[in-house]
């Protein structure tokens, strides 16, 4: 929510929530779920665990359908939210497709070739070249997550209007919401960005690294999205 959302609250905001469809809970809760994954998945690579592929293909699978679809409609109408939130195409939509697309593809993968990663034996190498390429554009929406970020901060864009419960009691405080989102699009930012040298080293610190992140920032993304089921559906109730 932005500035603007928040001034004409103090009159009494009203939303024609028929140009303003949302969905970002739907969204937040897939991301956080498909970040958890990708860091189990992972770990029981690294570590030379067992690996069922067929069960990893239908998580992927599942979350990358929720998050291409949503993301992709997302992206392509512009803006989705008409009552003055295009920003948020680019900050929910984009990644959510990118992440969905990301998710999609190892889905299919598992599904097809999940077979050579069922024995420790040389699958890390396996993993580390199949998606070397990919990885570039890892990088490249981690890149763009710290600039979410930075954007967030400086415009304060995640700030809740009063009339949302919950995260509307800190609506005099604008920039705590938005430090909040602002800093997990930072970690998820970092450990994307750090994610070709897990490949290049297979394991080692920058792993731990980059499964901290994406454990810290896939949970609050996944609570968040549950906690924003509340609260969305009562800022939509208050401003009927």
């Amino acid at each position: 929510m932005s500035t603007l959302l928040m001034a004409t609250a103090r009159t009494g905001l009203k939303i024609d929530w028929a140009r303003m469809p949302t969905y970002n809970t739907l969204m937040s809760v897939a991301a956080g779920a498909g970040l958890l994954l990708v860091v189990a998945l992972g770990f029981r690579l690294l570590k030379g665990q067992s690996v069922v592929p067929d069960s990893w293909a239908l998580a992927f699978g599942t979350l990358g359908l929720i998050l291409f679809a949503t993301g992709l409609h997302m992206t392509l109408t512009w803006p989705l939210a008409g009552q003055g939130f295009p920003f948020d195409n680019i900050i929910f939509g984009e990644p959510a497709l990118a992440f969905g697309t990301l998710l999609l593809a190892a889905a299919f993968f598992l599904w097809k070739r999940g077979t050579s990663l069922e024995g420790p034996a040389g699958r890390q190498r396996t993993v580390a070249v199949l998606t070397g390429p990919v990885s570039l554009f890892v990088l490249g929406m981690g890149l763009a997550c710290f600039a979410i970020a930075a954007a967030g901060w400086k415009y304060t864009l995640f700030a809740a209007p009063p009339e949302e419960p919950i995260s509307g009691e800190f609506a005099d405080y604008p920039l705590l919401e938005a430090s909040f989102i602002s800093a997990l699009y930072v970690l998820v930012g970092l450990g994307a960005i750090l994610f070709p040298a897990v490949l290049r080293r297979r394991g080692g610190p920058v792993a731990w690294i980059v499964g901290v992140c994406w454990t810290i920032g896939g949970l609050a993304f996944l609570l968040f999205g549950a906690l924003n089921y509340f609260t969305h559906i009562g800022l939509i109730v208050n401003t009927m």
